[in-house]
């Protein structure tokens, strides 16, 4: 059960969103007495200092405007863009935003519809930078404008192992939608498609599971985890 209850038409800039209710991790209002002066840096916002911070943030950004923290990620960005054609399971979506602001992804693609449901972004949408493309064409000619290698994974014949495959570092990833997989045109523009080794009895794996092991592939390969959290 929510302690509060969402509202009826809530603007998705500043609704709370699905850990921000309640019993969410997060802090309490600054204690002076524990951790100093109330700070005066233009990053801190006055409210969240008066009121207390219990949104989905690491604690390096506690107390800090929505502005700031997304400031100080562009500075963190890499230089991996992530697309999603036309997911079937509007929830695939979320959890792909989710992970991409995990792993500062530059820019997190949608191709085709632009409604999507936001619940299983856990508010990460509001950091992360996002561009909608209506065809798979339109964002094929994005790559090539911003010289983006354009990898598509899906698990189909031909393509290469994931694994055994080192990834361009300026590169684009495109994954398509459960049980369809990419598109004709997505397998036409992409410089290769890779796949990801499975050993059971299922055909495929969740798309946003999927996304979230390709993503972490180009971090082993190309992120300075001396920067990571």
């Amino acid at each position: 059960m929510l302690d509060h209850p969402e509202p009826d038409h809530p603007d998705p800039a500043t609704a709370p969103g699905p850990t921000e209710w309640g019993q969410s991790p997060g802090v309490g209002p600054w204690d002076e007495s524990r951790l100093g002066p109330v700070p005066d840096d233009p990053r801190y916002d006055p409210e969240l200092l008066r009121d207390g911070d219990t949104r989905n943030v690491v604690d390096a950004y506690r107390y800090w405007t929505r502005e700031a923290i997304i400031a100080d990620i562009d500075t963190r960005r890499h230089p991996l863009h992530i697309a999603i054609e036309n997911f079937g399971n509007d929830a695939n979506i979320g959890s792909v935003v989710r992970t991409a602001n995990a792993f500062a992804v530059h820019t997190v693609h949608i191709v085709g519809r632009r409604r999507w449901n936001r619940r299983g972004a856990m508010v990460t949408d509001r950091y992360q930078r996002l561009r909608h493309h209506d065809t798979t064409a339109a964002l094929l000619s994005f790559a090539a404008e911003h010289d983006l290698t354009v990898v598509a994974v899906d698990n189909i014949p031909g393509a290469v192992r994931l694994e055994h495959t080192e990834l361009p570092r300026h590169c684009l990833m495109i994954f398509g939608q459960e049980g369809p997989g990419i598109t004709e045109d997505a397998k036409a523009g992409a410089a290769m498609t890779v796949s990801i080794a499975q050993f059971g009895s299922t055909r495929s794996i969740n798309a946003a599971v999927a996304a979230g092991i390709a993503m972490h592939t180009w971090v082993r390969q190309h992120a300075d985890l001396d920067r990571a959290w």
